[in-house]
């Protein structure tokens, strides 16, 4: 099976938000999605398609056209959700932006009427149904495919970075879970979803999507749901590895340090150098460690096992992509990450919210709504 990897710009962006529909006055989810996008008129420049729905009908997702800036991004994901706003608004609904809802029950919930949705539900039965969790992807262009695999690979030695700074997940089905991303541990249980397999060659991806569908564990490459995987309809790498945020500040913060990464290792390919990886099981063990202790988290660093805590790592990071980020038109937005760490990540503030709420979960969705509205975290 031949899957051709279509080439992009270097370097250019898009993001896909997925946003969950409450209640204004009770915080609950509202399957109200199939209303929304019926009657919410969205103006986009070029005419490509910019509110979508996911698999539960209290689900929107809000996706940007090609950019080549951060700023550009955020930007188009406003002008989407001010249009979306129009819709709910009138309706009595929020948008919040979160890895879980703190309280919602997942028996409650309605899958959307596709196709593709009522089979996975129908092969994965409650493990399935019990995927109450949203996420953000980025998409960042690559401008030659003999790079997706590489820098794939490489992608996975920050993935705790990512993981620890969007974390938001920390209350699931009413309790709280112990994980800063209880979507991180969720969202695993699907077949074809978690961590990507070791690849040595763009034929052994064709080969396994080939298997898969072989055996109907798919029907398209798109099916694999993968943190990390290379998207060959739009010559980028996927990174799937964030929980859903709640603001646009710290979109703008995690999408500048993907592009940065992802930027860098293409530099580096060109420059021909080998990209740093991290043995498999050293990639496994800090997704778990960044997803259980988010920001206190420890984690490899090394081939050779060498450890630190996550957020010297990030600090690190944030200063040695300070001049791609220059290059890119994102140094600001590249800063903003330590923001987050300062003003803490948004499962450190859910649980902030709920502790001076005496433990009632409404006052993290009260929290989630308002951060949406002003997009910053709040203190």
């Amino acid at each position: 099976m031949a899957i051709d990897f279509a080439r992009s710009d270097r370097s250019t962006l898009g993001i896909e938000w997925e946003l969950a529909l409450v209640d204004r006055d009770t915080g609950d989810l509202v399957s109200a999605a199939p209303e929304v996008l019926a009657t919410t008129e969205v103006v986009s420049d070029d005419g490509a398609e910019r509110l979508t729905s996911e698999l539960l009908t209290n689900t929107v997702e809000v996706v940007t056209g090609v950019n080549r800036t951060v700023a550009e991004g955020v930007a188009d994901l406003q002008r989407t959700v001010e249009q979306v706003r129009r819709t709910t608004d009138p309706m009595g609904l929020e948008l919040i932006g979160s890895g879980t809802h703190p309280f919602a029950r997942w028996q409650d919930q309605q899958v959307t009427d596709k196709e593709r949705y009522v089979t996975l539900m129908d092969r994965t039965g409650v493990w399935g149904r019990q995927l109450l969790i949203w996420g953000v992807h980025m998409h960042v262009g690559l401008d030659a495919p003999a790079k997706a695999l590489p820098v794939l690979d490489a992608l996975l030695v920050y993935y705790p970075h990512l993981q620890a700074l969007s974390a938001s997940s920390p209350f699931v089905f009413g309790e709280s879970s112990g994980y800063a991303s209880s979507r991180a541990m969720l969202f695993q249980q699907l077949p074809t979803a978690g961590l990507p397999p070791e690849l040595e060659s763009w034929q052994q991806y064709e080969s396994i999507v080939e298997d898969l569908i072989k055996v109907g564990v798919i029907d398209h490459w798109d099916e694999i749901r993968w943190d990390v995987r290379p998207s060959a309809k739009w010559g980028t790498v996927e990174t799937r590895v964030c929980d859903g945020l709640p603001t646009t500040f710290e979109i703008g913060a995690l999408t500048a340090l993907v592009q940065c990464i992802v930027d860098d290792c293409s530099a580096r390919l060109d420059a021909g150098e080998t990209l740093p990886t991290l043995q498999p099981w050293y990639v496994r063990e800090n997704k778990w460690r960044a997803a259980r202790y988010g920001m206190d988290a420890e984690i490899v660093v090394d081939r050779d096992g060498g450890q630190t805590q996550v957020v010297d790592a990030i600090r690190a990071l944030v200063a040695r992509l300070e001049p791609v980020a220059e290059r890119l038109g994102c140094a600001q937005e590249l800063q903003d990450v330590l923001t987050i760490i300062d003003v803490g990540a948004s499962y450190e503030r859910q649980a902030l919210a709920s502790a001076r709420a005496g433990g009632d979960l409404r006052a993290v969705v009260s929290s989630l709504i308002r951060e949406m509205r002003e997009g910053v975290p709040l203190r």
